[in-house]
């Protein structure tokens, strides 16, 4: 049975890393938000988050419902750490070298043609919808959970109980929506679109993040190996 400090590490490392990964890349929804935004006002822009934050609590469900048995095996376990280190490091490189505010990727085109029979069969009216839907349609949104959730019970931040994840899956909601609330304020009250180039400096940093959070994960494999003598 989980502990109250099993429960509280694991809704903080859920809402610390919901709101890391929800703020970078400058990815569809926060690009939405920001022309929606300045365009229709907050109302319209935090129920695009709402939507886009509702998915992303669902995708996160599913990652660890739906894998936390296979994540339980030590050499599965072993093996997404080393997985998650080499992903952080491409990803942030990606980031860190783009040219472009959208990085054209072969999961993004796969999501780009996803979303947009979505859109076509869905026809999504409401800004929650919209939200909610461009989430659904992004294959990348369910790695990234998936490959964290592996993350965190490996490191053990998130115990292999139902409290425990519960608790994340809390903290991820409240940092989901912590950053979209954060951001449909503030380009509702500047009233005007973010430059491209503002945009992708946004990017290169979340690159930078990325990389020094992958380096840390590499930092902790190796300190493994040593104390065990591997």
């Amino acid at each position: 049975m989980s502990d109250w400090s099993s429960i509280l590490r694991a809704a903080f490392t859920g809402f610390w890393f919901a709101l890391v990964f929800s703020s970078i890349p400058v990815g569809p929804i926060n690009l939405t938000i920001l022309n929606e935004g300045a365009r229709r006002g907050f109302k319209w822009a935090i129920l695009i988050g709402l939507g886009a934050a509702a998915m992303e609590v669902i995708y996160c469900s599913i990652a660890f419902t739906g894998f936390s048995s296979f994540f339980g095996i030590r050499t599965v376990k072993a093996s997404m750490e080393v997985f998650t280190f080499v992903f952080l490091l491409f990803l942030g490189t990606k980031f860190l070298t783009a040219q472009t505010v959208n990085v054209p990727t072969k999961l993004g085109v796969a999501s780009e043609k996803i979303e947009a029979r979505l859109d076509e069969k869905l026809h999504p009216q409401s800004a929650f919808m919209t939200g909610f839907v461009r989430v659904m349609g992004n294959l990348g949104v369910l790695l990234t959970w998936i490959v964290l959730a592996a993350n965190f019970m490996a490191h053990d931040w998130v115990a292999d109980e139902f409290a425990a994840k519960v608790a994340c899956i809390f903290g991820v909601a409240l940092g989901t929506n912590a950053w979209f609330g954060l951001l449909s304020f503030g380009v509702s009250r500047g009233r005007g679109r973010f430059s491209e180039r503002t945009l992708l400096r946004f990017q290169h940093v979340s690159g930078i993040l990325l990389i020094a959070v992958g380096l840390l994960d590499g930092g902790h494999i190796v300190w493994q190996l040593a104390r065990h003598k591997i």
